[in-house]
């Protein structure tokens, strides 16, 4: 059995939200959504229980490096500036990033942008693709909120703010509230995997394996089209990687 930082367990960091179709948790403390659903299978896999450690989003480095868990599993991109910080998985997820606006807003594209304020959580690679746009007012949210996420649609629904950029499936049922709208989705594919301590070889190795079994089975794909009908599975990116 490898080795973790409780035994018999596989300790994951996440934030403590609302945010389906990719995760949430039930009154009895039962986590569902695609993100928790592809980690208990994989802890099955390697024959250990399944331990959540919700943290803020900006905790999440410091809770890991404190080696009170054994990796991030919340919406971690892989970028090269975090590998420079960081061991990452092979890929669970690829996702595109979209911008929400208020159903009355006429922004169709980057462009539209020129002038507005554009929110995003400080450091994510939402606020990179925000920064890409020129002309537009950058809003950065800190990941120290309880939800950061609220916290940029309430900005956004009164007015703080013109338009929220995050990941293509965060958004979820706001998409059918009347208030809102989708108002272009940038083609990123941004993928994201569990990131763990650099020295982590062990682990990473187990974790790979692990993922590829449940990929090539069909089981990921299994709960991804669950939960994430509406987004096609990125089995390009699966490939890609994994070759």
């Amino acid at each position: 059995m490898i080795n973790t930082v409780k035994d018999g367990y596989l300790t994951l960091i996440c934030a403590d939200l609302d945010a389906m179709p990719l995760f949430s948790t039930n009154p009895q403390g039962k986590r569902f959504g695609y993100e928790p659903e592809v980690a208990q299978i994989l802890a099955q896999h390697l024959g250990l229980k399944l331990n959540w450690l919700f943290t803020r989003w900006s905790e999440f480095e410091t809770v890991l490096l404190d080696n009170k868990a054994d990796a991030i599993w919340c919406g971690c991109a892989i970028t090269p500036a975090r590998e420079e910080r960081l061991l990452f998985s092979r890929p669970y997820a690829a996702f595109d990033e979209s911008v929400l606006v208020r159903s009355n807003s006429s922004i169709s594209s980057p462009s539209d942008l020129k002038a507005l304020k554009v929110a995003a959580i400080d450091g994510s690679t939402n606020m990179a693709l925000a920064e890409s746009w020129l002309g537009c007012v950058k809003i950065s949210f800190s990941g120290q909120s309880d939800d950061v996420f609220a916290d940029m649609i309430d900005a956004l629904t009164v007015g703080e703010v013109d338009a929220v950029v995050d990941d293509e499936p965060a958004f979820g049922d706001l998409l059918t509230d009347p208030r809102y709208k989708l108002a272009f989705t940038v083609k990123s594919a941004n993928l994201w995997g569990a990131a763990m301590q650099k020295h982590q070889i062990e682990l990473k190795s187990a974790l790979d394996g692990a993922l590829n079994v449940l990929i090539e089975a069909g089981s990921v794909s299994d709960i991804w089209r669950q939960h994430l009908a509406g987004i096609r599975y990125p089995s390009h990116c699966f490939i890609k990687l994994q070759g």
